[in-house]
């Protein structure tokens, strides 16, 4: 009897959104180096990475606007014009999904705030389509945690062995693996495609 094919977990930014502030704040700096200095260290990876942690945006942008009080309104489109952050939508990994789902059940575990995650559901509908998804800033846990792996078995009855992970970011994929699923890394959806069939999930 063949084996049971395995089951898809992707994450999604970076697999399925091209999100990086840049696309915004190239918009609303002349210079470069001003842009970078701005993400270096006033809105920082790690600052945002704390909504995703739960924090509400509107405490995060008071908090940043209190220390950084010369650039209050940059601060703010962080939050309000957070959409265009998102450049462009990966199709062919969109196209893999629903091929995916045509077989079977395929979750998801993203690390994203949850008033974002809902704003890009409404954006893009097919993020609404998974059989189930861990939110980071909902149950308030970071990949690459192991925690985050097992809430999204322990609350759909997964076994960890039977899962793939699919996630832009090695230390998610080396997350995963320390939680006991198979993982591997997004680099393009022609790569993900290959890496499916080799397993036969497609």
């Amino acid at each position: 009897m063949p084996a049971q094919p395995l089951i898809p977990v992707f994450d999604v930014g970076g697999v399925f959104l091209d999100w990086n502030p840049r696309h915004l704040y190239r918009k609303l700096f002349e210079d470069e180096a001003a842009m970078e200095h701005f993400l270096t260290n006033v809105c920082t990876p790690d600052w945002n990475l704390q909504q995703d942690a739960g924090r509400p945006w509107a405490d995060a942008i008071a908090e940043r606007v209190a220390s950084f009080p010369d650039h209050a309104e940059m601060i703010g489109f962080y939050d309000t014009r957070w959409p265009e952050m998102i450049d462009s939508i990966y199709h062919g990994t969109v196209d893999i999904l629903k091929e995916l789902q045509a077989r079977g059940p395929v979750y998801a575990i993203t690390n994203f705030s949850v008033d974002k995650f809902d704003h890009a559901k409404r954006l893009w509908p097919f993020l609404d389509s998974f059989d189930g998804c861990v939110v980071s800033g909902e149950v308030k846990l970071l990949k690459p945690d192991a925690a985050i792996f097992r809430r999204l078995c322990d609350d759909h009855g997964l076994d960890p062995a039977r899962c793939l992970f699919i996630d832009d970011v090695q230390k998610n994929v080396d997350g995963a693996i320390a939680a006991g699923m198979e993982a591997v890394r997004f680099e393009s959806p022609e790569q993900l495609r290959r890496d499916l069939e080799a397993r036969g999930m497609l």
